[in-house]
């Protein structure tokens, strides 16, 4: 599908059928959205570019990641994809400037494109230009990061006060290992946001060195500015990310201390009811000649002995502590 939006906020739908000999004037940005091999030959040939296909977008070498070719400025960098899913995912988006235009190749839909579309009014109509299109959309990215880290510092610090308060509260067995899988989905997000912003922060230095945004005063201070937020984002998801490995460790350990509880109380059990054992053992062995065997409170004594063998390393453990 290829999208294009003209100077004044209107948007075409290009089709390669219509086979135009020339890109108009007044289209600043074109959105490649999932597009077929058929769609990739045509805008080829409207700004006379080769347009990176899906496995080169995911090629991680810089030098085929961040290029000058014929002019034009290619760039890729991967964005979070479904972020509010338990499975959120890298998608790379390659963001080329070429004849004054921004063509973007995505094969996702980041919610990121919406927010800039929806957005797109904003931009004075005068000025929309594709490395001020590019500069914009790279602001709205950073911000869309921003809510992203938001909602994850939402959750870390639910899982926070789940985990450490309240905790006299009847819980099930298995509360702290359901929670353990809430927090691996915290780090997965976390994970795959600081990745995102490594790839922002790379593409940002490769284009604040590019002749295109020297000719352009806005442009430059924009890009200054998403800048210093993808910085900021990065400390911030660095912040995140220490917090979370903080409820793991913590986690792991409230399990361990309620295994060991578990396991104190059967190894006291073992040893209370160990010297009843005994005394049960000892009058129920089958020798002829026993002197209890005759007395008439033989069997309620060996009960008595029995309780009290139980009771003393009862008081005993309660005495030190242990209990």
């Amino acid at each position: 599908m290829i999208n294009a939006y003209r100077a004044n906020g209107s948007v075409t739908v290009l089709d390669p059928h219509d086979r135009l000999s020339a890109l108009p004037d007044d289209i600043v940005w074109i959105d490649l959205i999932d597009p077929t091999h058929m769609d990739d030959v045509y805008v080829e040939t409207l700004l006379d570019i080769s347009v990176p296909t899906r496995d080169e977008l995911k090629d991680i070498e810089p030098s085929s990641r961040l290029y000058v070719e014929h002019s034009a400025v290619f760039m890729t960098a991967s964005l979070v994809w479904k972020a509010e899913t338990k499975a959120p995912m890298l998608t790379d988006v390659a963001f080329i400037l070429a004849r004054n235009c921004l063509l973007t190749v995505r094969y996702a839909d980041p919610k990121s494109f919406h927010l800039f579309i929806a957005a797109l009014g904003r931009v004075p109509e005068d000025v929309r230009t594709g490395p001020l299109l590019l500069a914009h959309l790279l602001e709205t990215i950073a911000d869309r990061t921003a809510e992203i880290l938001e909602s994850a510092v939402a959750r870390v610090d639910r899982l926070s006060t789940d985990i450490f308060h309240d905790r006299e509260k009847r819980r099930p067995p298995k509360f702290l290992e359901g929670k353990l899988a809430e927090i691996a989905e915290c780090h997965r997000l976390v994970g795959k946001v600081r990745d995102s912003l490594g790839s922002l922060s790379r593409l940002l230095t490769f284009l604040m060195n590019t002749p295109a945004l020297h000719e352009d005063d806005s442009v430059r201070n924009l890009c200054n500015t998403v800048v210093r937020d993808v910085a900021t984002l990065s400390e911030h998801a660095s912040f995140i990310a220490a917090n979370i490995t903080f409820l793991l460790d913590a986690s792991l350990g409230l399990i361990n201390v309620e295994q060991n509880a578990i396991i104190k109380i059967f190894s006291i059990a073992s040893v209370v009811f160990l010297p009843p054992t005994l005394v049960a053992s000892i009058y129920g062995m089958n020798f002829q000649f026993m002197p209890e065997l005759g007395w008439a409170i033989g069997y309620p004594m060996a009960l008595v002995a029995m309780v009290i063998s139980a009771i003393v390393p009862f008081f005993f453990f309660r005495l030190k502590g242990w209990l």
